[in-house]
């Protein structure tokens, strides 16, 4: 029995894999680095193979440990599947709602209501390049974000529902010039050194939609900014750069800021839902059923005549 993977050397090593860092992995885990350094090497012992690239700067995977990351996900995820089976545990629903009360938020917490007795869990993934690997991994069931905005990764196995057509919106230093307009039309930030990759919306498919809506608008976007999330620390950021930052009309409210729609033309971001074809779920029903009250409701779905949206969802969304 010399050969067994151990599975808890496996969680050990999916943890740095994702992380890409021991100490995170280590605080995620809740052990002492040390020891999981020592884990990860009594697996490479086991499996006969360097699985990370060691430096001073970086943790990489190796062609082998990219190799065992799938099927250590897999593994992992059965494994977990079976002891809910057979503790009569009811199976939980894994849901990247992107950021807390976004749009996805608000369609979690209406199914929730739907269904109170599926155990949804909420994730915070902040975009499609990070959910992905992780839904086709079967480490999370549903996610959301811009489906025709992804490049690069295949969409096999994946079904998708459009869930809402969002208003672009502008926050902005309660200071600032423009913050006494009830709505900024899009020329009026030109040269006004727009930020559009702050806030718990902003992604890789998010940066494509604003990029396109600078094109179409003639603007220069920004020089890049680090990425910021949460609010206290989208206050903080607002304040010190006291410059526009585009965000989405579900924005929560950031102190000493104010959001006001965007216009000229009323820029739209396309929401979609995205799950495995091979989810079997109550939870997923909940979900769906929510999105088209929602919809229906708040006229998610609309489009004002002077709307703009990127390509392709302009000549695909009526």
């Amino acid at each position: 029995m010399a050969e067994d993977l151990d599975l808890r050397l496996l969680r050990c090593f999916v943890a740095v894999a994702e992380e890409l860092h021991f100490s995170r992995a280590a605080e995620r885990l809740f052990v002492a680095q040390q020891a999981l350094s020592r884990d990860v090497r009594r697996l490479e012992d086991r499996v006969g193979a360097s699985l990370f690239e060691r430096t001073t700067r970086r943790v990489a995977l190796t062609p082998a440990g990219e190799r065992l990351l799938t099927r250590a996900r897999q593994l992992l995820a059965l494994h977990d599947e079976i002891l809910r089976e057979l503790r009569g545990e009811g199976t939980p629903m894994l849901v990247d709602v992107v950021g807390e009360r976004l749009t996805p938020a608000r369609v979690l917490a209406t199914a929730r209501e739907r269904a109170p007795g599926v155990p949804f869990f909420a994730r915070f993934h902040g975009g499609l390049e990070t959910a992905l690997p992780l839904l086709t991994a079967h480490r999370l069931d549903v996610t959301f974000g811009r489906w025709n905005g992804l490049t690069g990764r295949t969409t096999e196995g994946l079904e998708h529902q459009l869930v809402r057509l969002e208003r672009i919106a502008v926050l902005l230093p309660d200071r600032h010039p423009l913050a006494g307009r009830a709505a900024v039309p899009l020329a009026a930030l030109r040269g006004a050194d727009a930020c559009w990759q702050c806030g718990d919306h902003a992604s890789p498919e998010w940066g494509r939609v604003v990029e396109q809506l600078f094109a179409a608008s003639g603007a220069d976007p920004a020089p890049p900014r680090p990425n910021v999330r949460g609010i206290d620390e989208l206050a903080y950021h607002v304040q010190q750069w006291d410059v526009p930052v585009l965000t989405i009309s579900s924005q929560p409210e950031v102190p000493g800021a104010v959001i006001r729609p965007l216009v000229e033309p009323v820029a739209l971001y396309p929401w979609s839902m995205i799950w495995r074809k091979d989810l079997r779920h109550p939870g997923l029903q909940a979900l769906r059923e929510s999105v088209r009250e929602l919809a229906a409701a708040d006229r998610w779905l609309e489009r004002p005549e002077d709307a703009w949206l990127p390509e392709p969802e302009a000549g695909l969304i009526n």
